[in-house]
């Protein structure tokens, strides 16, 4: 094992972003890749967008594409509690710790002060910042306060002059002049601790060796670094990722309609296949190879290989990716994970092996199945020009024609199988001097009311039953 450890530190807010398990994916590859180990870290702080039931998600989802963690909530470790809020007692100690070395300071300012001094502020054009007020205040001001029980929050004391910078696997070398830092909040009035404090004090204390993020904290980065310099300890390695971009110009968001991970499944996307276009989602291989199993993932992982550009979320790509895991199932597995698809379009007695036979190369997500099968149910109203097909040289009159030849042959059909009603319907056509798709084309109409359909018309017939078949065919027959 390597020194190496990453850590996922989610926000339980009720759904799994495609962002979010990206970057869950790239936090485990680099530690599966170093033969390193993987910690789940639970970021519960913010109260107001905690969502019950949000954990489990978490859960679920990384157990559901094979992200299993080394350390965590629920299997514990050596640098626990794994869940922020029970970490509580850490953080006012640290920032107590940085205000005793002049490298943070109590902040007495009022709610209204602080509105009033942004919108002055912001009406002379400038960005909104702490102007300070604070930060000099003696001693005895600052316990006075504090005996008095003036509300306060404690503030990192950014220096006055210099330049902040840190090195990133992605990005390079980045440096900002210390004057556009503002002085952040590390420990809030209610003594809960800021989310960037709490990570750079929960990353050190869990010895996490690399930091996997979005690139939205890029600009936030050079002042964890103020922190750990403040400490006096160990800098992580720094890995930032581009955005996951639904175009352009926006962003993924659930907020705005796009998928969640969980959207992806329910509509049939296989975790494999969303987790193998994930890590393609701003990461590219060396070669032309483009479906990963995750152990391939791990032997071919390489940080420096993420972009740097945003990354576009395209569905028709993920759906090719998942019609090629589809393509791939095993038969019986096909079947397991399409039955709940087919139980909601169809509703009679139909041979599913057969019909599975024919829809996993038909279908690219799940999803797809359901519009496929309705007209086992009820065949679709009649439409002469269905039977018009150049290429199978049919009309309506050869369909006509076709069909009461074949109506006889269905009739005294005693092995209702698949390859049996072929093989009677090729003898059919061999002794009318037709080619085969001149009797068949007519019945898959006949028995679907589709050009299209899982099957072709022997197919057909032996899902739905010598029956059923019988009945559609006289039915075509009387219509046509």
């Amino acid at each position: 094992m390597s020194d190496t450890r990453t850590r996922f530190a989610p926000s339980p807010t009720g759904y799994m972003h495609v962002g979010n398990l990206r970057t869950a994916l790239y936090t485990w590859l680099q530690a599966r890749h170093d033969g390193g180990t993987f910690i789940l870290r639970i970021e519960d702080t913010d109260q107001g967008r905690y969502v019950a039931g949000a954990t489990d998600i978490i859960y679920d989802t990384l157990r559901a594409t094979g992200l299993t963690w080394d350390e965590g909530p629920d299997i514990g470790g050596p640098v626990g509690p794994y869940v922020q809020s029970e970490r509580m007692g850490l953080f006012r100690q640290y920032a107590e710790q940085l205000v005793r070395g002049g490298r943070a300071y109590y902040c007495f300012c009022t709610e209204e002060r602080l509105t009033a001094l942004h919108e002055a502020q912001k009406a002379a054009g400038e960005v909104s910042h702490y102007d300070g007020h604070c930060r000099d205040l003696s001693p005895d001001e600052v316990a006075e306060k504090l005996a008095a029980g003036v509300p306060y929050v404690i503030r990192q004391r950014i220096p006055e002059h210099g330049v902040a910078g840190f090195d990133d696997v992605v990005y390079g070398h980045i440096e900002v002049d210390v004057k556009e830092l503002d002085d952040q909040i590390l420990i809030k009035t209610d003594g809960m601790p800021t989310y960037n404090f709490a990570n750079v004090v929960d990353d050190h204390l869990m010895g996490i060796t690399h930091v996997i993020r979005g690139s939205e904290y890029l600009s936030s980065t050079p002042k964890y670094n103020l922190l750990y310099e403040a400490f006096g300890w160990e800098k992580p390695t720094y890995i930032h990722c581009p955005p996951v971009m639904k175009d352009a110009q926006n962003k993924l968001s659930k907020r705005n309609g796009d998928a969640s991970y969980q959207d992806l499944i329910a509509r049939g996307f296989l975790p494999q296949a969303v987790l193998n276009y994930l890590l393609l989602l701003g990461w590219a291989p060396e070669g032309e190879q483009e479906i990963f199993a995750l152990d391939e993932m791990v032997h071919i992982w390489d940080p420096a290989r993420i972009s740097k550009s945003p990354a576009i979320f395209d569905p028709l790509k993920l759906r090719a990716i998942n019609a090629a895991y589809i393509r791939a199932l095993p038969a019986e597995e096909f079947r397991r994970l399409a039955d709940p698809f087919i139980d909601g379009a169809v509703h009679r007695a139909i041979d599913r092996g057969l019909l599975c036979e024919n829809l996993q190369p038909r279908c690219e997500v799940l999803e797809d199945i359901p519009p496929q099968l309705d007209f086992f149910d009820a065949v679709a109203p009649f439409d002469a020009e269905l039977y018009q097909n150049k290429k199978q040289k049919t009309t309506p009159e050869t369909a006509r024609q076709a069909l009461s030849a074949l109506l006889p042959v269905l009739e005294a059909q005693e092995n209702w199988q698949r390859d049996a009603i072929f093989e009677s319907c090729r003898a059919l056509a061999e002794q009318m001097e037709r080619k085969n798709g001149w009797l068949l084309y007519p019945l898959g109409i006949a028995l679907s009311g589709k050009a299209r359909t899982p099957g072709g018309g022997t197919d057909l017939a032996a899902m739905l039953g010598k029956a059923e078949t019988l009945a559609r065919v006289r039915a075509a027959l009387a219509a046509l």
